[in-house]
C-alpha cells in the first residue's frame, strides 16, 4: 500500500469531496472495504480496466496531520497482458493511475517521484546486521 501527500496547503477532502464516487469513476464498481491503520478503504474486485486484478483505494486519516491518500493496485503481470492483445488496456491503465493521482494529490507523476525520492533520502540509515 503506498500513502500519497498532498501539494502543501491543499487537503484532500478539499480536493475530492467524494472519494466513493471518483473511485468508481476511475476504476469500476466498489465491492467491499479492507481496513487499514484503523481507516475503511474502498475495494474494486472487478475493475473496467483489464488489466487491473483489483484496486485498494481511500483516505487515510491521521488526527493532527494531513491526511493521506491510501492506493494499493493489483496488476496482472505485463507478459500476460501482452500474450492477450490487451496493449491498449496497458496504456490507458497507466493513464488512469497517473489521472487519479494527479486529480487527488495535485502533484504529477515527476512530483511523486521526486517526492519519494526526498523522503527516502530524509529517512536515517539503518543499523546494518554484520
Amino acid at each position: 500500500m503506498r500513502e500519497y501527500k498532498m501539494r502543501r496547503g491543499e487537503y484532500l477532502s478539499d480536493r475530492i469531496p467524494d472519494m466513493e464516487a471518483t473511485i468508481e469513476e476511475y476504476f469500476g464498481p466498489i465491492t467491499g472495504t479492507d481496513e487499514y491503520r484503523d481507516t475503511e478503504l474502498y475495494v474494486v474486485e472487478d475493475p473496467d480496466n483489464a488489466v487491473f486484478n483489483r484496486v485498494v483505494a481511500g483516505t487515510v486519516e491521521y488526527g493532527s496531520k494531513k491526511d493521506k491518500l491510501a492506493l494499493d493496485i493489483d496488476e496482472r503481470p505485463a507478459e500476460e497482458v501482452i500474450a492477450s492483445g490487451d496493449v491498449e488496456a496497458a496504456e490507458e491503465a497507466v493513464s488512469l493511475k497517473n489521472e487519479f493521482l494527479l486529480e487527488a494529490t495535485g502533484r504529477d507523476a515527476k512530483a511523486r517521484r521526486d517526492s519519494m525520492k526526498r523522503s527516502v533520502e530524509d529517512e536515517p540509515d539503518g543499523v546494518d546486521d554484520v
